[in-house]
């Protein structure tokens, strides 16, 4: 049965190293990713509907995975929003789609990104979950650049069962995320 290398290094090279950083009794005790989950906010979606079937396909060929539309909560006059209407898509990675998503995210889609110098320090929360963002969706080799009408950027949360932001840092470490020097 096929396994997604990443799940296959988390077992045999990061639940090893991180028992030994942070001296963990347990293998259990080590902290593990939970899910990844992918969000687009379209804001020219008011005034054109399209945008977001074209979002929805696009983030699902990313993720491997159906996206869903988002809805407005409530209705702001000045930006001419209405409750309820489909502003926006997400997704949520679990198990062997996730494991696959961060490795094409890691070792084929951030090296695209032009001038890029590692990921942002900041994105860590306090309570061991990782945030980024991405500007443009065709840094992904399953965009195909001539079908694309609009640069959209993404949110990409990384939750994670980690205590605290190093134990976190540590984990994504790990597995490969490639983070500035500070």
């Amino acid at each position: 049965m096929y396994t997604p290398r990443l799940k296959e290094k988390y077992f045999k090279q990061v639940v090893p190293a991180m028992q030994e950083k942070f001296a963990y009794k347990n293998h259990m005790e080590v902290p593990k990713l939970e899910k990844i989950c992918i969000n687009q906010g379209i804001g020219a979606a008011v005034s054109d509907k399209k945008l977001v079937d074209q979002a929805i396909e696009e983030l699902s060929m990313i993720a491997g995975q159906r996206a869903v539309p988002t809805k407005s909560k409530k209705a702001i006059s000045n930006f001419k929003l209405r409750e309820n209407l489909p502003i926006g898509t997400r997704v949520t990675l679990r198990g062997d789609r996730m494991y696959e998503f961060l490795d094409r995210l890691i070792s084929v889609s951030l090296p695209r990104v032009r001038d890029f110098q590692g990921l942002n320090l900041k994105g860590f929360d306090g309570r061991g979950n990782y945030n980024m963002g991405i500007t443009e969706q065709i840094i992904f080799p399953e965009i195909v650049i001539d079908k694309v009408n609009r640069i959209n950027g993404m949110d990409i949360a990384f939750v994670t069962s980690a205590k605290n932001d190093e134990e976190c840092m540590s984990l994504l470490k790990e597995f490969g995320l490639p983070f500035k020097k500070s």
